[in-house]
């Protein structure tokens, strides 16, 4: 929690309660149904809430923007942006229903009011979006087919609505095909060496 409050000093007195109950959430959902591997529980806020929060270093939502979370597994990166950006819709959709489960048990107990839970497969979800966000579910050019659908052609940033994609390593092969992503070094924004080779990647669609 003390580097997140470093990297996020402008917390209000709710989302810094909620960031601290997130912890102590997921080591209790974690014992019943394994979302977190043991040794990332070691470095919850650093390697699960920080690198979520790598989006909003890149993008700072409007509020009313819609945001859908495919692949979120556990709620990443969902579950620490609705609580930084509580104006915000978030829809978290995973195609495993205990995930999901864990999910609705977070949020509920957070208090969150701008999250919702599906689980569905991301090809047979058809509702619009201004963002799609997710943690590096697959490569891009398998992503893209499954939500390109989901996009809406209207936008209201600075920046065209696409995908916001937390991936690691050398992605240098995997865009060759994409010359307008952007990637965003993590490592810009975070010290520690976790995020020394973490991005996230920018491609409007």
């Amino acid at each position: 929690m003390e580097e997140l409050l470093i990297h996020f000093p402008n917390l209000t007195k709710a989302q810094t309660k909620q960031f601290s109950e997130l912890k102590k959430l997921y080591t209790y959902w974690n014992a019943q149904i394994n979302v977190i591997s043991r040794k990332d529980m070691e470095s919850f806020y650093e390697r699960h809430v920080l690198h979520a929060l790598g989006i909003s270093k890149v993008l700072k939502f409007k509020d009313q923007t819609r945001v859908l979370d495919v692949g979120t597994g556990g709620g990443f990166p969902g579950i620490p942006l609705a609580i930084l950006f509580p104006k915000v819709e978030f829809h978290l959709i995973d195609s495993i229903g205990k995930k999901i489960k864990v999910v609705n048990a977070v949020y509920q107990s957070l208090g969150l009011t701008n999250v919702k839970a599906t689980q569905i497969r991301a090809e047979d979800f058809n509702e619009k979006f201004d963002f799609v966000v997710s943690r590096a579910v697959s490569k891009m050019d398998a992503f893209i087919p499954l939500i390109k659908s989901n996009l809406n052609s209207k936008h209201q940033h600075a920046i065209k609505n696409g995908i916001l994609y937390l991936k690691g390593g050398d992605l240098n092969q995997e865009l060759q095909n994409f010359p307008n992503a952007k990637c965003f070094e993590l490592k810009n924004y975070y010290t520690t060496s976790f995020f020394e080779t973490k991005k996230v990647v920018y491609l409007s669609i």
